[in-house]
């Protein structure tokens, strides 16, 4: 194996695609490729990925990345978060298409959960909410709709997946920023939740294990991929982007504008109780030298469409032709023209949590241009981050 150069390569498995990049540990500007993969819309209000196809691209980039940087000396993992994959764990068969966490198929079991009394002990024990954009009953029902129960089943997240995919199946295993946002993680005791097993309908057994955000899960050992390089380290995309943005200290925040918004704030090594509108976290847990285990907490304010209201104007409407037309195609009339968007396509997150919310267009006008619109889908995004 030739010798490593001195950077990590983070493999961010986003909602719209996946970027490779290498992280130089000195000041030489970073590498990266992207690939987007395709989206799926079987029915109104289902969101599924191929995530097999996901793979492709992440081979595709990391080689691409290797090719022109040399070997990292680690890998480092975040993901989409609470988008859910099943597969067999002994022959790889895949259970359908990944349920994205955009998806809405699930929200009258939400209700249902709801009106029987569990959204106190779903907030105690989980800090969430009773949303279909949560892992819990997507999971739950994949084995309602085909997916068998057996031994070998592997319901997970992104993050899991892909350590799967890169061990060669060798290691199945997620942390604590992505388990907690299954609804089956218990954010108090750090561990996998009977409680929450139960009510779901959801075996733990089928669940991965649960390891620090920080520290060695594995080796490459795909044959597609440079063989031996650590695996190191594992977070869900928004706490990574939260500790990216070194908000290491209580009280310190970050909003990040991608497929969606995210605001998280910092709360220290406590967990608080539920805060109205909000989620609370695991941000992430890191094992110390001496063998303990350090976990911070964050509260979220969740806007479950953004960017991905720009990918609609493009790929639905064909208003633009590409993203970076948006700004100024918004910055050409001085103002909305009296439009407003309500881009609710997969419903309203914080602080509504209404999941049977649709996307909405007012104002229209004969003097209506296509800048106009353009502006109000901007606007939105400001408008829902004051919400959240």
């Amino acid at each position: 194996m030739a010798e490593a150069e001195p950077y990590v390569l983070a493999i961010d498995a986003g909602t719209t695609g996946v970027r490779c990049r290498a992280v130089f540990q000195d000041d030489r500007q970073s590498i990266a490729s992207y690939q987007e993969f395709t989206q799926y819309f079987p029915e109104p209000g289902w969101v599924e990925h191929d995530a097999e196809e996901i793979w492709r691209a992440v081979v595709a980039t990391f080689n691409d990345v290797v090719k022109q940087a040399g070997l990292p000396r680690a890998i480092g993992i975040t993901n989409q978060r609470e988008t859910v994959v099943a597969w067999n764990r002994r022959t790889g068969e895949m259970y359908g298409r990944a349920i994205v966490w955009q998806d809405r198929r699930t929200a009258q079991h939400c209700q249902d959960l709801d009106h029987a009394g569990h959204l106190a002990t779903v907030r105690a024990l989980t800090g969430l909410v009773l949303d279909p954009y949560f892992s819990g009953t997507k999971m739950s029902w994949m084995l309602q709709h085909g997916v068998p129960r057996s031994p070998d089943l592997a319901l997970a997240t992104i993050d899991t997946w892909l350590l799967w995919k890169l061990t060669d199946g060798v290691v199945f295993a997620t942390d604590p920023s992505n388990a907690s946002r299954t609804m089956l993680f218990d954010i108090t005791t750090l561990t996998w939740s009977p409680t929450m097993s139960e009510i779901l309908g959801v075996p733990l057994e089928y669940l991965a294990e649960v390891r620090p955000s920080s520290g060695r899960f594995g080796i490459t050992a795909t044959s597609e991929l440079p063989l031996g390089i650590a695996i190191s380290g594992i977070a869900g995309d928004q706490q990574a982007a939260l500790f990216g943005q070194a908000c290491f200290d209580n009280g310190m925040a970050k909003n990040t504008y991608g497929t969606g918004s995210f605001i998280l704030m910092n709360v220290g090594d406590s967990c608080p109780p539920a805060s109205q509108g909000l989620l609370t976290t695991v941000a992430w847990s890191i094992k110390n030298s001496d063998g303990t285990v350090t976990t911070a907490y964050a509260l979220e304010g969740a806007i479950f469409v953004t960017g991905a209201a720009v990918q609609w104007l493009r790929d639905a409407l064909g208003i633009i032709t590409s993203s970076e037309e948006i700004g100024p195609l918004a910055e050409s009339v001085a103002d909305n023209g009296g439009v407003f968007v309500v881009p609710a396509f997969t419903g309203l997150g914080s602080p509504w949590w209404d999941p049977y919310a649709r996307g909405t267009v007012v104002g229209i006008t004969r003097g209506t241009t296509r800048a106009h619109i353009a502006r109000a889908v901007v606007e939105a995004m400001a408008l829902q981050t004051r919400d959240a």
